[in-house]
Order: structure tokens, then C-alpha cells, then sequence
């Protein structure tokens, strides 16, 4: 490891999350940088500590397994005037069928229409298209049907660290 301090380490990870839309793990952060889980744990920990000063208007996120900068929620209005974006909404059959395997995932296509009770195919290749979910493996049954799970970019896209995050389901039962 080079001599880089936790001062020079922090501005040099505030730069690289500056000019990223991707989550940078700390691994990515310390093979960049050269440095070690010291120096590395300090640097985010006085960058966190400098974005979370009053009049600030960025934090840094944790999601998808690395860290973001981003915009505080209660600026975002701002940001949204200047962005004016068409959002990019999905379908209610593509937000079924992802909630669908991101509680139930590893899932096949067979057991996200059998809980739907109609064919997702369309769903499904829209979350593909939109890298909202992955085909993950094959499951060892007759036919061997593709497995699908989410990704980063749902992650990503949900503000989430790991798919552990989703708030819980409850499940009603009574059929009411």
C-alpha cells in the first residue's frame, strides 16, 4: 500500500462517487485506491461525517452492496425541476412480478404465474430489459426452467443494501 492518508483517501472517494451512477464497494474503493481497511474506514467515516454537516446538500448512500452519493431526500424537488426527466414507470403486472421474485427469488417463470394467476412473460422481459432482474441458474427439476432474481440495479433503484432490507409481507390468509 502507497502513503496515501485518510484526508486525501476522502476527497479522493468523494471525486470517484462524484462521477459514478454505479454503487462503488469498498473493495473496488480500496483496489483504486491502494489502501488499507484503516485507512479506507476512516476516509468514509470523515466524508460521511463532512456530508452529514448542516447545509450540505449530498450523503452518501449505502446500497447494493457499495456506496452512492446522492442528492439529500428533502432537496429533491430541486433536482427534479432540473432533471424534468419522463419517468420511467412500470406496469403493475412488471411490479407484481418483481415484488414476486424479490420475496421469493431464486423463482421460475411457471411459479411467478402460477402466484399471479396470468402469464408474465411480458413482465419479465420488461424487467430484463430494464436490468431490474437476472436469470440466476436453472432449477433442478424436470425441464430444468430458468431461475430469476433481482439485481443491483433494483437495488439500486429501491435505495436498498441487500434484498434483507424489503420491508416485511404480511400475508392475509382469511382471503378478505
Amino acid at each position: 500500500m502507497n502513503e496515501v492518508n485518510s484526508t486525501e483517501a476522502a476527497a479522493a472517494i468523494e471525486a470517484l462517487l462524484f462521477v459514478t451512477d454505479s454503487p462503488l464497494s469498498t473493495e473496488r474503493l480500496k483496489e483504486i485506491l491502494q489502501v488499507d481497511d484503516a485507512v479506507l474506514s476512516e476516509a468514509i467515516a470523515a466524508l460521511d461525517e463532512r456530508c452529514s454537516r448542516p447545509g450540505s446538500g449530498i450523503e452518501i448512500q449505502r446500497v447494493a452492496g457499495g456506496l452512492l452519493l446522492a442528492t439529500r431526500p428533502h432537496l429533491s424537488g430541486y433536482v427534479e425541476k432540473l432533471v424534468r426527466t419522463r419517468p420511467t414507470a412500470l406496469s403493475q403486472a412488471a411490479f407484481e412480478t418483481l415484488a414476486i421474485i424479490a420475496y421469493r427469488q431464486p423463482v421460475t417463470r411457471t411459479e411467478i404465474d402460477a402466484i399471479r394467476g396470468v402469464k408474465s412473460d411480458s413482465a419479465i422481459n420488461t424487467l430484463l430489459e430494464r436490468n431490474m432482474i437476472k436469470e440466476v441458474g436453472r432449477k433442478q427439476v424436470i425441464g430444468r426452467p430458468m431461475l430469476y432474481g433481482t439485481t443491483r440495479e433494483f437495488l439500486k433503484h429501491f435505495g436498498l443494501n441487500s434484498v434483507e432490507e424489503l420491508p416485511e409481507v404480511r400475508v392475509d390468509e382469511s382471503g378478505d
